[in-house]
């Protein structure tokens, strides 16, 4: 199986690890966890946000390559565009938690243009 297609399980597994950061050494109820995690701040907090982007990316994203796996987008593209994804949807979550709003922002931009680039691509657009 191709990068591309276990990059999807990377996409889905990034909102987990936010998830865990902004839980990890706090006390959580996990019987309301989401009023929980409405009262941390900081890093935690914005562990959150980046863990509710990362879930808010991902349908798009695994879409786009099971769209291009599907149109048979060059294996070598699919797998460039794939790593270029989960390089920028990494450094979104971690540029959020170091309050880096330009750079997040200029990080989930490659994300998006990624997935966009691929649909243009299982398109013939290019």
């Amino acid at each position: 199986m191709s990068f591309a297609l276990w990059s999807i399980l990377l996409a889905a597994l990034l909102p987990l690890i936010w998830a865990g950061v902004a839980k990890a050494g706090s006390r959580v109820d996990n019987h309301k966890p989401r009023e929980a995690m409405a009262q941390v701040g900081g890093y935690r907090l914005r562990a959150n946000w980046a863990q509710q982007n990362a879930w808010e990316a991902f349908p798009t994203y695994a879409a786009a390559v099971l769209v291009g796996w599907g149109m048979h987008v060059p294996p070598a593209f699919l797998n460039l565009a794939a790593a270029v994804f989960i390089a920028a949807r990494i450094a979104h979550g971690l540029l959020y938690l170091a309050d880096q709003a330009s750079l997040r922002s200029l990080s989930w931009l490659i994300g998006l243009l990624t997935v966009v680039a691929i649909f243009c691509k299982a398109g013939g657009l290019f």
